[in-house]
């Protein structure tokens, strides 16, 4: 075995979140347009006498260690699989933000499960790991996959989505974290009652990423979590104005908050966005980000 295994892996953010009625396993079908985006967390694993879990970064403080967190159950469910005992350290360097709306620890799960399967050489197929992420979350999946897709059933299910040029993005983030449970229990609170309508992916939508048209994606975005994560945290409406009147092309909550994503013209419009954005008051911090960007990717010396 190699003394240790690094793998890069981005961050996402939901250009289509179409929300469907809870089903009965606690779920809800989806029609989810991911996007990855340049923002990324690096996952280490190293060979040790038991499973580690450390953290550095922005925010690393929130990050659980224990074997709650979703890389550490990664590197349990490939051993498991493989006959293997899961004796690695697992150090995550976060630079996505945490609890954010952006796939953060969906993104360490996939990590972690690429980097120990490349140190351990189990040889798992693509099929099997996709598997593997499936188990442990939603969006687990679309983290090791990365570029465009389309994930329905709920998220999981993904479908390559073509996406014609770059787009810039400008990510404001907030002080503290949304629960993503959370946000679909008010989800579904503000749709009791009402006839909630089957998700499907937007033709307009995978048209404008087709043609890498920034004003035509910006026409096209939609969020079903975006009225819940604003219930819970009324102060991202501030955030989402004062992104708007700086010129970007379109607001909306990355996924379930509290993270909100900016599309912008270009780079240079994306700089001044974040630089207002940060002069605002209204958010901790914003990062400028482009997509697609690639998946989970070993880093090589």
């Amino acid at each position: 075995m190699s003394a240790s295994v690094t793998v890069r892996v981005p961050a996402k953010v939901n250009v289509q979140l179409a929300v469907g009625a809870a089903r009965p396993d606690g779920f809800h079908d989806l029609a989810n347009v991911f996007l990855a985006v340049g923002l990324y967390d690096e996952v280490t694993v190293t060979p040790a006498d038991g499973l580690r879990v450390t953290c550095s970064g922005p925010d690393a403080a929130q990050v659980p260690l224990d074997a709650s967190n979703l890389a550490a159950r990664a590197a349990t469910a490939l051993a498991e699989r493989h006959g293997i005992a899961p004796d690695v350290h697992l150090h995550i360097a976060k630079d996505i933000p945490v609890a954010g709306g952006m796939a953060g620890g969906s993104a360490d799960a996939a990590g972690a499960l690429l980097a120990c399967d490349a140190l351990w050489s189990t040889g798992a197929s693509r099929e099997e790991l996709l598997a593997i992420c499936a188990e442990l979350g939603s969006d687990v999946p679309f983290s090791l996959v990365g570029g465009a897709a389309l994930g329905v059933g709920r998220g999981e299910q993904l479908t390559p989505v073509e996406a014609g040029g770059t787009f810039h993005w400008v990510f404001a983030v907030a002080d503290g974290g949304l629960s993503t449970p959370a946000v679909y229990r008010e989800f579904d609170r503000l749709t009791a009652g009402t006839q909630v309508p089957e998700p499907a992916a937007s033709a307009a939508l995978l048209d404008a990423l087709r043609s890498g048209d920034p004003v035509a994606l910006a026409g096209a975005l939609s969020n079903d979590l975006q009225a819940p994560a604003l219930s819970l945290r009324p102060s991202l409406a501030g955030t989402l104005a004062a992104g708007t009147e700086a010129g970007a092309l379109a607001a909306l909550v990355s996924g379930s908050g509290p993270t909100t994503a900016f599309l912008t013209e270009d780079e240079a419009s994306a700089r001044a966005i974040a630089d207002a954005l940060t002069a605002s008051g209204t958010c901790r911090t914003a990062r400028i980000a482009s997509s697609p960007a690639p998946g989970a990717t070993i880093q090589r010396p």
